[in-house]
This record gives structure tokens, C-alpha cells and sequence, in this order.
């Protein structure tokens, strides 16, 4: 078999990791090439990932708003429907949108897209396969300098709750019900589980979730995760904490979900069942072993040196392929940093200002240390925080629950996490992010002018708590 075309680097995904790094590469001069499985580029994020959920999440937000905060304001909409169709063809043209974007930003950096599925033939060697359907191609092989892999991750399967793309389902098929469950089962109380039960339960489903730890969203500040659940059970969502489901069985048009909490036994039924348990990464068939990639054993991670090296010299990975957060911005500043490191530039990630955001009513987003971390590392520190309830715009906008939380070191003063939930917290914890990078400390914060009236208000006044505390104490 013949090599076709020569590259300076290969880039195997089209995802957020992988397009970025494509991008960044052309800049600086190399020969591209980005080979994606999919007909359409952007990978799981903007396929079935970040942006459809986002999609649907603000789409059901306005359907209750609409059915149930409209009068408060003196607007009368009279009986609200639902028309799903809609509003997932809305969904799909938005996917449809960013994904062509995403095409036409590769084009015009002069990246050479390639279909197919690619897998590692040697250390500087890809093979790909035709898509299926593409009856009469053969494989074909291209060479490069140096290899990227940004192939992702997929949907962990969990023994007796194996997925049947009607009944069980993954996030995937979540995203595309033809009909509102009249019971939504959900195993997994994490980010991906909470998002889609919330955007069910908006839409008139009731909604369980099953979680087999004490926390839910067990990565948020213990206060966060507390605030999160409390306000999500108020709004119907049904928790089972501390419980963990033994089997799940499809029984005609139903689910019937066996569960176990200590040495209870119990059971329910629901029309759907989403498994979202975790994410692992997605290496099948890219021919790791054959070449001599090392990967972790227990995780499944491709291992990597500071400048995302594999064990093989000329092979690089990045994003969900590799420890840490299975985040899409994340997997971008790797793509990025990747590059410059392959071209001798300095290339890094400050992995302790990395957000993360989960996108529920109200929103939660955080960066930096838990204050369990701190306490854990035995870092003096202070805590401020204050409440939305306390700030004009959130009153104005009937957008009270919540509130701001700022841990700061305590003899240096320096900001060492953030951790808001209410509504606008997406988007607040950008200024706290550049903070951290930038080693800023809570008085830099509390003395920054933020706009009145504004959500982030809060912020700067739970700098100004804190203080407080770094000032007066011993």
C-alpha cells in the first residue's frame, strides 16, 4: 500500500482538541491534515455533546419560563404547548451551523480534511479506512513528521444496564427523544446527568436520579454540591443518594431499574433509562499496542510528558485521550499548546485555572481549589462569600438563589478558588479564571470597580468578605 501524501503533522479527531491544534499548526506554518470518522467535524461536542445540550437546556429554560415566571412580569401567554419538533430542529440547524463553521475554518487555514477512520500503521504512518457505505475505496496511508491524537472519548457501559439506543440510553440518544418521557431514570449524578434531567424535567417529565455517592456532582465544593441539590430537588428533580443499581431490565415499554442502598433492596419503573456514569477514552482500534503507545492501565489514558510526547517521540496526544477534566476547552489549549510544542515553541496548560461550568438553573461554575483541597494540603486560608439575594440584577431578574464563594490564601492573600452557583455563573467565572492565572489576590478583586447593577457584583463582594478575614486574623 502506498503512501499518498506527505504532512508535517496528522491530526487524527476533528473535535474541539483537535481542530483547534489544526488550526494553530497552519498558523505556524506546517502541512495539515485532520482525519475525522464522522461526516461532520467538531467531534462529540458539537455533535452530541456541549452544544446540543446547550441547545436544549436553553430551549426548555424558555418553555418554563414561559409556562411558569412570564405572569410575574405581567406577561400573559395564555395555555403554553410544546411542539419537540421544533425545538429539536432548532437544535439540529444550530449543530448544523458551528459544524459547517468548523469546516470552513480548516478549509481556509488550507487544513486537508480526510473521512474515514484512521488507525496508527507505524511511529510516522496513518491508515485510513473508508466510512462505511463507501463501497469501491480502499485504504489508504499518509506520512508525517508528527502524529496527533485527539480521538476523544465515548460513554462508559455499565454490566446489566448495557445500552439499547431506545430504552437505555446514553447522553446521545438523550438528545433526541421524539417524546417527553412521562419518567426519566438517571444513573450518574454528575455534570452530563443533571444537565439532561434537567432539561427533561422542564419539559414535564418527572426525573430520578440515582447516584451511588453521598454528593452529587462530587467535583463542586461540598457547599456548591449541598446548594445544587437542594435547589434542583425543590424545582421536582428525585434523588437517590447512596444507592446503587444492581440491574436494569426492559420490560415492553418500560424500564425496571433494581436497586441497592446498603442492605435495602428496592425498585421503580420509568420510560427511559439514561446511563451517564463517565466518559473513557476513545483508543479502539486507533492501533496503540501495535506500535507501542503506553497507556494506563486501570484508566485506559495514553501517557504523556509535559509536552503531550507519548512513549513514542513522534506521536502526541491531547484532551479526553489523556488524564484530566473531559472538558472541550481544555482539550483546546492542549490542541494548541501541543502544536507550539511540536514546532519548539513553549507550549503549556496551567491545568489549576481550567473552569468548569455545569449548565443547570441555576448555573454552576467553579475554578481553582475546593476548599476541601485546601484544607487537605493544609493552606491557611479564608472564605468569602455572599449571597445573590444581596445584588439589584439578580432581584431585578428574579434570579435569587445562589451565591458566590472566594477562597483566598490567607497570609498572601492570593485567590486560590472560585465557586459560584446562580444564574449568569457561566460566564462570571471568566474574571476569576484570569485571576488565577494571574496570581491575583481577593483585594485586587474587591477593588476592582464592577458594574452596578450586575451579577458580579457578588463577586467583589465576597472579595471584600475575605478581607475581612485575611486582614484581622492572627
Amino acid at each position: 500500500m502506498a503512501t499518498q501524501e506527505n504532512f508535517d503533522l496528522i491530526i487524527i479527531g476533528g473535535g474541539p482538541g483537535g481542530y483547534v491544534a489544526a488550526v494553530r499548526a497552519a498558523q505556524l506554518g506546517l502541512k495539515v491534515a485532520c482525519i475525522e470518522k464522522q461526516t461532520r467535524l467538531g467531534g462529540v461536542c458539537l455533535n452530541v455533546g456541549c452544544i446540543p445540550s446547550k441547545a436544549l437546556l436553553d430551549s426548555s429554560e424558555f418553555f418554563h419560563l414561559a409556562k411558569n415566571r412570564f405572569a410575574a412580569h405581567g406577561i400573559k401567554t395564555g395555555r403554553v404547548t410544546l411542539d419537540l419538533l421544533a425545538m429539536m430542529a432548532r437544535k439540529e440547524k444550530i449543530v448544523q451551523e458551528l459544524t459547517d463553521n468548523v469546516r470552513k475554518l480548516l478549509e481556509g487555514n488550507k487544513v486537508q480534511i480526510i473521512h474515514g477512520t484512521a488507525s496508527l500503521a507505524g511511529e510516522d504512518r496513518v491508515e485510513v479506512a473508508p466510512n462505511n457505505g463507501s463501497s469501491g475505496k480502499k485504504k489508504r496511508q499518509f506520512q508525517a513528521k508528527s502524529i496527533l491524537l485527539a480521538t476523544g472519548s465515548e460513554p462508559v457501559t455499565v454490566p446489566g444496564m448495557e445500552y439499547d439506543g431506545q430504552y437505555i440510553v446514553s447522553s446521545t440518544e438523550a438528545l433526541k427523544f421524539d417524546t417527553v418521557p412521562k419518567h426519566l431514570g438517571v444513573v450518574g449524578g454528575g455534570y452530563i446527568g443533571l444537565e439532561l434531567g434537567s432539561v427533561w424535567l422542564r419539559l414535564g417529565a418527572k426525573v430520578t436520579v440515582i447516584e451511588m455517592l453521598p454528593q452529587i456532582a462530587t467535583n463542586l465544593d461540598g457547599m456548591i454540591a449541598r446548594t445544587l441539590k437542594r435547589i434542583l430537588s425543590k424545582q421536582g428533580m428525585e434523588f437517590r443518594l447512596k444507592t446503587k443499581v444492581s440491574e436494569a431490565r426492559i420490560s415492553g415499554n418500560k424500564v425496571r431499574v433494581s436497586l441497592a442502598s446498603g442492605d435495602e433492596q428496592d425498585s421503580f419503573q420509568c420510560n427511559r433509562l439514561l446511563v451517564s456514569v463517565g466518559r473513557r477514552p476513545l483508543t479502539r482500534d486507533l492501533g496503540l499496542d501495535k506500535i507501542g503507545v503506553k497507556t494506563d492501565s486501570a484508566s485506559g489514558h495514553v501517557l504523556v510528558d509535559a509536552s503531550y510526547r507519548t512513549s513514542i517521540s513522534s506521536i502526541y496526544a491531547i484532551g479526553d485521550l489523556i488524564p484530566g477534566p473531559m472538558l472541550a476547552h481544555k482539550a483546546s489549549a492542549e490542541g494548541i499548546a501541543a502544536v507550539e510544542c511540536i514546532t519548539g515553541l513553549p507550549g503549556e496548560v496551567n491545568y489549576d485555572a481550567i473552569p468548569a461550568v455545569i449548565y443547570t438553573s441555576p448555573e454552576v461554575a467553579s475554578v481553582g481549589l475546593t476548599e476541601k483541597e485546601v484544607k487537605e494540603r493544609k493552606i491557611p486560608y479564608c472564605v468569602g462569600t455572599y449571597p445573590f439575594t444581596g445584588t439589584g440584577r439578580a432581584r431585578c431578574m428574579g434570579e435569587m438563589d445562589g451565591f458566590v464563594k472566594l477562597i483566598a490564601h490567607q497570609k498572601t492573600d492570593r485567590v486560590l478558588g472560585v465557586h459560584i452557583i446562580g444564574a449568569r455563573a457561566a460566564d462570571m467565572i471568566a474574571e476569576c479564571v484570569l485571576a488565577v492565572e494571574f496570581g491575583a489576590s481577593s483585594e485586587d478583586i474587591a477593588r476592582t470597580i464592577h458594574g452596578h447593577p450586575t451579577f458580579a457584583e457578588a463577586l467583589m463582594e465576597a472579595a471584600m468578605a475575605v478581607r475581612k478575614c485575611s486582614i484581622y486574623a492572627s
